[in-house]
């Protein structure tokens, strides 16, 4: 292991938050100053310009990465578990400081193929859960504004005034679906759609088909 760089990557979601707690601590586990790489960037994917170079121009296989945190890495389980797979099978070494039953640091080959097999499935049950959580609240907070008068989806189609009349019309074959349209100023998919609705609604009422489509 002696062999092996050793690299730290420190990661905060906001310009105003501090990095410093977390470079110490990365500092104080044998990381040289020089090869801590810090980013202040959201953790919902890994397009981080900096964990990036760091992934794809500094790691090598064998090298040890270290943070401070399992979430330090990411946020977003789904990303995180495609990325810990990617690490691992480069040959990365990944060491978590709070986490270190969660990385690969000082295991043998057996173990690290144990653990990365518990992370993905882990992870995967982590990101149900999140969407599960995310689902219901999305259903409560829909039910709560259902309750408060607040409408969802595409807004009815306003009937025209002289709607009944031109229908009529029209289905007596007295005029044509273009005059129809022109007279109720209407748009072809709307008119049929709107066609469609009235024949249904009659349709309910009298038991039988009262027109189709004609031209």
């Amino acid at each position: 292991m002696s062999d092996n760089r050793i690299f730290g990557y420190c990661r905060v979601s906001s310009k105003e938050q501090n990095l410093d707690r977390q470079i110490q601590r990365l500092f104080e586990s044998g990381v040289e100053e020089r090869n801590i790489i810090t980013e202040k960037q959201s953790g919902k994917d890994f397009q981080r310009p900096k964990y990036q170079m760091l992934k794809n121009q500094f790691l090598r296989p064998g090298d040890v990465l270290v943070l401070t945190e399992f979430d330090r890495l990411g946020r977003n389980y789904e990303e995180i578990k495609k990325e810990y797979q990617e690490l691992t099978d480069k040959g990365v070494i990944i060491r978590f400081l709070e986490n270190a039953m969660l990385g690969t640091y000082n295991k043998s080959d057996l173990e690290k193929k144990l653990i990365a097999n518990l992370m993905f499935e882990l992870l995967a049950y982590i990101s149900e859960k999140e969407r599960l959580k995310i689902r219901q609240r999305c259903n409560e907070g829909i039910q709560n504004a259902k309750q408060q008068g607040i409408k969802f989806g595409r807004p009815s189609i306003p009937i025209p005034s002289n709607w009944n009349e031109v229908i009529s019309l029209w289905k007596k074959g007295e005029i044509t679906a273009v005059k129809a349209m022109e007279l109720t100023k209407l748009k072809r998919t709307t008119f049929y759609k709107l066609a469609k609705q009235t024949n249904a609604a009659e349709k309910d009422t009298n038991g039988t088909e009262s027109y189709s489509n004609a031209s």
